[in-house]
């Protein structure tokens, strides 16, 4: 079948005052090791500035392993940054750009800017994506925890519950029907958030939803472990939710209201989350997942039934093609195609872990897990790098995939604008007012 594309990674990423454990080396061994041939990180803007922050990239992918596309954040909005997302879309090969709702005091954005955001993306062509949490709330709840005394990873979950995770996602949902621009939302961790995007599929928008692995199949049980180290390891936002929700995740995949999966691959190790031991807020945020995904997805939802084999193609693979607009070179196996394919043996078995995995952390978050459907080969650009076990990468190897803009989710907006312009019935033509 055609290699797993992750949408939803950071790699070596400067984040709550230390650097992600897996670079573009150690990253890209752990992804092809688990069937994974593409993925997409988010370049960081330094100082809100985004040429800086895609040179900076480029330089941390010099040692990249396997094909790579960038995503961009906003952090911040100016004439400078509009005219720069412009350069992006047309000169650099990046079709789709992040605005952060939460992270109050360094990467948040407000609705003022986020509604500027989606303007521009619009015109560029260029996909919106939100990480959906309402960032004054949840600042809100994290004092609350703390002046209740709860300072450990299980405060973490306590201050930013499922509601605010909704009550954004629905916002950004909002927003974007109003400026008529397609929105992609990332690592939807809940049925609130879910909710809400069926909710706006239902009317015909044009809205993505990413679930994320851990959210699929994890539950915040494991925040209360009275082990520090294992309890901070599954520190993530929005967090990894109480059982129930990875459920009802799981089934609005299975029906299509979530359209594909990624990993938001994130690594701190024991060390780096112990930065937090006396206060959650500054536990970093991230968990693993780019070897592991393609195992999960197959274990949990193919040999559940939930899904097909087919299905269990486009959610790891064709759609995020399709909708990066990398589609038929990415997520198939056509003449023309790269020859990204992976054989996967269902028949075969294996146990997660961090002993056995390719990252650079020292703790994983599927430990001992087992699962069934096992990725045996995998062929990037049509050679063999992984086999029997073994993996045969080189530093450098990687290259840098453009992704254009106007990909199939802007067809019709056009049409769709001048049918809004249509139905206003306005201006009115009036007489002045008597004197």
């Amino acid at each position: 079948m055609p290699g797993g594309i992750d949408p939803h990674t950071h790699l070596e990423m400067e984040f709550m005052g230390t650097v992600t454990i897996d670079d573009f080396f150690s990253g890209h061994a752990a992804a092809l090791a688990g069937g994974t041939t593409m993925h997409i990180d988010f370049v960081i803007p330094v100082n809100g500035n985004l040429t800086a922050g895609l040179e900076s990239y480029k330089q941390k992918a010099e040692k990249s392993a396997m094909d790579y596309g960038f995503h961009m954040a906003i952090t911040k909005w100016n004439d400078d940054v509009s005219r720069e997302m412009e350069s992006m879309v047309k000169e650099h090969g990046i079709n789709s750009f992040k605005f952060f709702m939460a992270y109050k005091g360094s990467l948040m954005v407000t609705d003022d800017l986020l509604l500027q955001g989606l303007q521009k993306c619009k015109s560029l062509g260029a996909l919106a994506m939100v990480h959906a949490e309402n960032g004054d709330a949840v600042a809100e709840g994290q004092q609350r925890m703390i002046d209740l005394g709860i300072t450990g990873p299980e405060g973490h979950a306590l201050s930013r519950p499922p509601v605010l995770e909704g009550e954004a996602t629905a916002r950004a949902i909002r927003l974007a029907k109003f400026v008529n621009t397609p929105l992609y939302v990332v690592h939807v961790m809940s049925i609130d958030a879910m909710d809400e995007i069926a909710k706006a599929k239902r009317e015909g928008q044009r809205v993505i939803g990413e679930p994320v692995v851990s959210g699929l199949v994890l539950d915040d049980s494991w925040l209360w472990d009275p082990n520090f180290t294992i309890a901070s390891k599954y520190v993530m936002s929005p967090p990894i939710r109480e059982a129930g929700h990875n459920k009802a995740l799981q089934a609005a995949l299975s029906s299509g209201i979530l359209q594909l999966v990624g990993t938001d691959h994130c690594t701190f190790n024991s060390t780096q989350k112990a930065f937090g031991s006396d206060d959650f807020r500054t536990i970093p945020n991230g968990v693993n997942g780019i070897e592991e995904r393609m195992h999960i997805i197959w274990d949990s939802m193919v040999e559940t039934g939930q899904i097909s084999v087919r299905d269990y193609v486009r959610v790891t693979s064709t759609e995020c093609a399709k909708i990066f607009n990398i589609f038929p070179r990415k997520g198939a196996i056509l003449e023309g195609s790269d020859a990204d394919i992976i054989i996967l043996n269902p028949e075969r078995s294996l146990v997660m872990g961090a002993h056995t995995h390719h990252s650079r952390s020292n703790t994983n978050v599927y430990e001992g897990r087992k699962g069934k459907g096992m990725v045996e080969v995998t062929i990037s650009r049509g050679r063999v790098v992984w086999e029997d076990g073994i993996l045969n990468v080189l530093p450098g190897s990687g290259r840098y995939v453009r992704t254009p803009p106007f990909s199939y989710l802007f067809d019709g907006i056009e049409k769709s604008d001048a049918a809004y312009r249509a139905s206003l019935r306005a201006p009115v033509q009036r007489g002045k007012p008597a004197a």
